[in-house]
């Protein structure tokens, strides 16, 4: 039992080995690597859920636009050779031409280079629960995001009888 009055050892009069002298310096220095390496990955992690985000939104707005000129193919007269005339990218028809300026007005990025135009095309297959044929559209919406080397697009198909 140490003795009530013996005296107390402070900080002061600790004597340390000479090897772990600065050692406590090494531990800060090695959590300050850590915590700046979890920063960075924090940082990674965010640029890689932005870059999802918006693209998740450029395939939404060419998706809702698709639809929209499906609706539009729908609500016409749906024969094939009204709906090559009117909404056929190759004819330019009113009608593609009013969609177009929509799609170009839509926000997707780089819809400026002309080869990122929106295409519609329409091919006769045979079906539709009768013996006549029907025209099948294919859509497709192009662009190209920010800092993307390559253009993306959504293709939407229709069967129109």
């Amino acid at each position: 039992m140490p003795h009530l009055l013996a005296p107390l050892r402070t900080q002061s009069t600790v004597r340390r080995p000479k090897g772990q002298r600065g050692f406590s310096i090494i531990e800060v220095l090695v959590a300050l690597l850590i915590f700046a390496v979890g920063l960075l990955g924090v940082a990674g992690l965010y640029a890689s859920t932005s870059r999802a985000a918006t693209g998740a939104e450029f395939r939404t707005t060419a998706a809702m636009l698709a639809n929209d000129l499906i609706a539009r193919m729908w609500m016409s007269d749906r024969t094939a050779a009204t709906l090559q005339a009117n909404f056929g990218s190759e004819s330019e028809g009113t009608s593609y031409t009013a969609w177009k300026t929509e799609v170009l007005n839509s926000g997707l990025p780089g819809l400026s280079d002309s080869d990122l135009a929106p295409s519609v095309t329409f091919s006769t297959v045979a079906g539709g629960g009768s013996s006549d044929s029907t025209s099948l559209a294919t859509i497709t919406i192009y662009w190209k995001g920010p800092g993307d080397d390559s253009r993306h697009q959504y293709v939407a198909m229709a069967q129109m009888n």
